[in-house]
């Protein structure tokens, strides 16, 4: 059975033998709602690469700690997955997060595509952003990633334009796209940025600052994919060409 992971601000310092104090919501969760007791085996991480494993010495009313049995220092995947995704309507962001982070993408950055059907303005930019960083944190706990995605803010399409141009390799998901992921020279390390376009899809003057910026267009074969599964299946055919997945 896998250890339940907590996420804390740091572990700076942390040794084995050191004690670690968790406080706030996490550690409500984990007295209040998961009945964590003493004695039992946890994980701890700074979602910056390092983790530690110790047992429950104390809890409280919103606070319990850990004494360290051992430290794992984790380095960042690479090569360094990025995606950009159009804001899809509904749920369906917090589920496209969700699949993106399990999947180990180091990155995840909303777009406001112009044919997106849903719009972040003023406080629902900001409550639907605390959202997919929400969903993105206890993704990461799920699936026992050292490092955590970072949610970047709402992009729009100069922005996204901007990035691809660093990228080692970069790919905009469309039907008529030329390439395949089978045709593709995928790094071995550096960075990798995906495009996914909103539900309407990606205007022909998008495609063209991406295709006038280096993007590759790929079409991910026959089948149409919702947005907030096309960029999971992207990054796994991506994956599968590196030592990541080997």
């Amino acid at each position: 059975m896998s250890l339940p992971v907590h996420l804390v601000p740091t572990l700076s310092g942390v040794a084995e033998g050191s004690v670690v104090e968790v406080t706030g919501d996490e550690a409500h969760h984990a007295v209040a709602v998961r009945r964590l007791a003493v004695g039992e085996q946890v994980v701890l991480t700074d979602g910056c690469g390092v983790s530690v494993t110790g047992e429950v010495e104390s809890t409280g009313k919103r606070v319990f700690t850990v004494t360290v049995s051992s430290v794992d220092v984790a380095e960042p995947a690479t090569p360094r997955i990025t995606v950009v995704q159009a804001l899809p309507k509904g749920e369906r962001g917090e589920l496209a997060v969700e699949v993106l982070t399990e999947i180990g993408v180091a990155e995840i950055i909303p777009w406001a595509a112009s044919r997106s059907v849903a719009v972040w303005r003023g406080e629902r930019a900001v409550k639907s952003h605390a959202k997919w960083v929400s969903t993105a944190r206890e993704a990461a706990k799920q699936a026992r990633r050292s490092w955590f995605p970072v949610v970047a803010p709402l992009a729009t399409t100069a922005q996204v334009t901007a990035l691809v141009r660093d990228a080692d390799l970069a790919v905009v998901l469309h039907e008529e796209g030329p390439a395949s992921f089978a045709s593709l020279s995928v790094p071995a390390e550096g960075s990798i940025v995906v495009v996914v376009g909103p539900e309407g899809g990606i205007s022909p003057e998008e495609l063209a600052a991406f295709a006038e910026a280096g993007v590759q267009g790929v079409k991910l074969g026959d089948e149409v994919l919702r947005t907030s599964t096309a960029g999971v299946a992207a990054v796994a055919a991506l994956l599968s060409r590196t030592a990541r997945w080997a």
